[in-house]
């Protein structure tokens, strides 16, 4: 019976834990369902932009921080593929709209190697572990344009990377998950094995004092062994 209510509670949590996953995960969708067009058009701004400053001298010069910002767009969403606007919503819940428009400002200069050492947002700490991913993939500069469309031939030109990569935590969490509760489950088993051994041989002990099979010293010297 008490297996049967261990195996119950278990499945209430898997339950409880995959009912929250699955909202936080609806809701990311809806809001990036919702921005998707807005960012589609400022990656064609980037993309337009980054075409023109690529035949320029000196194209950072004229560059202002809102320019930056679609090339930012732009750049993220060749990393990103179709994950890009669900990572939007996530970092304007993370770090609000003007941090996640500064990411991207970072993101154009970085990545188009007019400002290599700019430093990011001090409150994008929770999201520096993907920037440090795509960091991987920049090519940057004026004339690194073959490499970086070569880093991303790698893993198919506009693909989902960081849609996989995130795939791939989920996988992850939820075997840590099952794991863990297999571990609960087995260690309640045995802890209550263990006592129903423990009380039955103690009960044994009992009766066998009581017929007058052991004395009173042998009785007290195997209880403390059964505690």
């Amino acid at each position: 019976m008490k297996k049967i209510s261990y195996v119950t509670l278990a499945v209430i949590l898997v339950f409880l834990v995959s009912i929250s996953t699955r909202a936080a995960m609806m809701d990311l969708s809806v809001n990036g369902a919702i921005t998707d067009d807005h960012t589609a058009r400022e990656e064609q701004e980037g993309k337009a932009l980054w075409q023109q400053i690529r035949i320029k001298e000196n194209p950072c010069l004229d560059l202002t921080d809102e320019n930056f910002a679609v090339l930012g767009e732009y750049f993220m969403g060749q990393m990103a593929g179709a994950s890009h606007a669900a990572m939007n919503a996530m970092m304007t819940r993370m770090m609000g709209e003007d941090g996640e428009e500064q990411m991207h400002v970072v993101m154009g200069k970085r990545f188009s190697g007019c400002d290599t050492a700019t430093a990011y947002p001090s409150n994008a700490l929770g999201f520096m572990p993907m920037m440090a991913g795509m960091m991987g993939w920049q090519t940057l500069g004026k004339g690194g344009d073959s490499n970086m469309m070569g880093n991303f031939g790698a893993y198919g030109y506009g693909s989902s990377f960081f849609g996989f990569f995130g795939m791939l935590i989920m996988i992850i969490f939820w075997v840590l998950v099952i794991v863990a509760i297999v571990a609960l489950i087995r260690w309640l088993i045995v802890q209550s094995q263990g006592s129903g051994r423990s009380n039955h041989a103690f009960d044994i002990l009992k009766e066998r004092y009581a017929k007058g099979e052991i004395n009173k010293e042998e009785f007290e010297a195997k209880k403390q062994d059964l505690s």
